[in-house]
């Protein structure tokens, strides 16, 4: 039977690094993103990483077909405060020239809501209803753990979303380039398809591009992955039952998500 479990994931301190900065201040994103979920979710199965080049780990080949869904919470319309942490970096292939002095753009407090659809895996629903992890999981970084209380814990049946009504989605969700409205193609994109124009200067909308999961390519040194990337969404606008966003799930309290 599937069926929608959520839990809230919480931190101290973040870095979900972005592999391409590597100059001067390195950054990170702002919200959590499918790959780094299923680190998580990896470890707390107790399931292998990054174990050979040109080889993705084993927790992203038994995870990835996973249907998850990200909200953050916070009061900060999911924009969560950061500081740049500085360190000196004392492996020794980064300190042949010098102390390696790293400077990290890292994340404060941050706390998401994480959707995860389950069918038939009783493992990962006892884990995470009680609390449970073989290994200590982090976010981005091992001396960053993350943690979820019990009482975060909750199931829904899962059921697809009839667009019968006006709705709010309430996790980040996929950016549709293009969107109109049948009856106001002069005015293409999602403002136009608000439920009602006339609340937008009381909306926000937060815009980034995150990994969705790797795109394999081949080097002289063999085969690599690096980061597919997607716009996301994340925003407090009612959006008309004509825009028809892709995997929307109802919760039993009506509330919207979606789950890719």
């Amino acid at each position: 039977m599937e069926k929608l479990v959520s839990i809230d994931l919480q931190a101290d301190f973040g870095f979900l690094r972005k592999p391409d900065t590597n100059d001067g201040i390195a950054m990170g994103y702002n919200m959590l993103h499918k790959p780094s979920l299923l680190g998580i979710l990896g470890a707390i199965l107790g399931l292998e990483g990054y174990q050979k080049r040109g080889e993705l780990p084993q927790y992203y080949q038994r995870l990835s077909a996973l249907k998850v869904g990200i909200a953050p919470i916070g009061d900060d319309n999911g924009n969560f405060p950061k500081t740049t942490i500085v360190y000196t970096n004392t492996v020794g292939y980064a300190n042949k020239d010098g102390n390696l002095i790293a400077y990290e753009n890292t994340l404060v407090k941050p706390c998401y809501r994480i959707y995860i659809a389950l069918f038939n895996d009783d493992t990962l629903y006892d884990y995470l209803k009680n609390t449970k992890a073989e290994y200590m999981p982090y976010l981005g970084k091992n001396e960053f753990p993350v943690w979820w209380h019990q009482g975060s814990f909750r199931e829904n049946e899962l059921k697809t979303f009839s667009y019968d009504r006006d709705y709010q989605v309430k996790t980040i969700f996929r950016k549709k380039e293009g969107e109109s409205s049948r009856n106001q193609q002069a005015e293409p994109g999602m403002f136009s398809l608000l439920a009602d124009r006339s609340s937008l200067m009381d909306s926000f909308f937060y815009f980034e591009r995150l990994p969705i999961g790797f795109q394999e390519f081949t080097t002289k040194r063999g085969k690599e992955f690096q980061y597919e990337l997607a716009p996301f969404v994340y925003s407090n606008a009612k959006f008309s039952s004509n825009f028809r966003l892709d995997n929307l799930y109802t919760l039993d309290n009506n509330e919207v998500v979606q789950l890719n």
